[in-house]
C-alpha cells in the first residue's frame, strides 16, 4: 500500500499559514484536539508546527504567555521545511519517521500542499493487517524458510475451509525459520486444522483467542 491510499486530502486537514501568530495554531490544535498542523505560503508547504514546538519554544523565548503566542509568527517556529512525502512512498516506511511525530505532509513536485499522513493513519492500516479489530483466532507458529511453505499453508487453510483474517510474517533476515502470525475465523473444527498444521511440520507457539 502507498502513502497516497492513506492519506488525508487537503481539504480534510486542518493547515495554518505561515504568517499566521503562533495563537491560531494553538487554538486550532486545542479547538480539533490534534497535536500538529501543516503549514503553508498560500498553497505552497512550509513546514509542520506541532503543540510540542509550541510549548517548548515558549519556555525558550522568556516571554510572556501572551506575548508569545500574540507576537511569535508560526514561520519562526515551524520544523520539517525539508522533510515531506510524495504519495508513492510504501506506506509501512513512514512509521519511523512518525515514531516520535505526529504528522508529515504530502506534496507535489512544485512542493504543493496534497495532503497529510498522521500517525495515527499509519497505526490504524496495522492494526487492519493485523485483523486486530475483528474477532478470531490467532495462531503463532514457526517454519521451515523453503519454497512453498506459504503456499502449503494456504492449501491447508483451504482444505478446512478456514477464513484467513490476516497474514504476518516475521524474520524476513532468517534464511532458517521464519515466523508466521496467522488470524482466523473461529471454528469448531480449529483442532484439527492445528493438528494439521503440526503435521505439516509448523511448529505452534501460541494460540489465542480474540473476542
Amino acid at each position: 500500500m502507498f502513502v497516497k491510499s492513506i492519506m488525508i486530502p487537503k481539504f480534510n486537514t486542518h493547515t495554518v499559514q505561515s504568517a499566521d501568530k503562533v495563537k491560531i495554531a494553538l487554538d486550532r490544535l486545542e479547538e480539533h484536539q490534534i497535536d500538529g498542523l501543516p503549514v503553508l505560503e498560500g498553497e505552497q508547504y512550509a513546514g509542520i508546527v506541532t503543540r510540542y514546538r509550541i510549548y517548548e519554544e515558549f519556555f525558550l523565548s522568556g516571554k510572556t504567555k501572551e506575548a508569545f503566542l500574540e507576537e511569535t509568527l508560526i514561520a519562526d517556529i515551524a520544523t520539517h521545511r525539508d522533510v515531506y512525502l510524495e504519495g508513492g512512498e510504501m506506506f509501512e516506511n513512514t512509521l519511523m519517521s512518525l515514531r516520535n511525530f505526529p504528522l508529515l505532509a504530502v506534496v507535489d513536485k512544485e512542493r504543493k500542499f496534497l495532503g497529510a499522513v498522521t500517525r495515527f493513519e499509519v497505526l490504524k492500516q496495522f492494526e487492519s493487517a493485523f485483523g486486530m479489530n475483528r474477532p478470531g483466532v490467532r495462531i503463532a507458529f514457526t517454519s521451515v524458510e523453503t519454497e512453498g511453505r506459504i503456499a502449503r499453508l494456504a492449501e491447508i487453510a483451504h482444505q478446512f475451509h478456514e477464513h484467513i483474517i490476516s497474514l504476518v510474517t516475521f524474520d524476513e533476515t532468517d534464511k532458517l525459520v521464519r515466523r508466521i502470525v496467522m488470524k482466523v475465523e473461529k471454528k469448531d473444527n480449529i483442532d484439527k486444522f492445528i493438528r494439521k498444521l503440526e503435521e505439516h511440520g509448523f511448529r505452534i507457539l501460541n494460540i489465542y483467542e480474540d473476542e
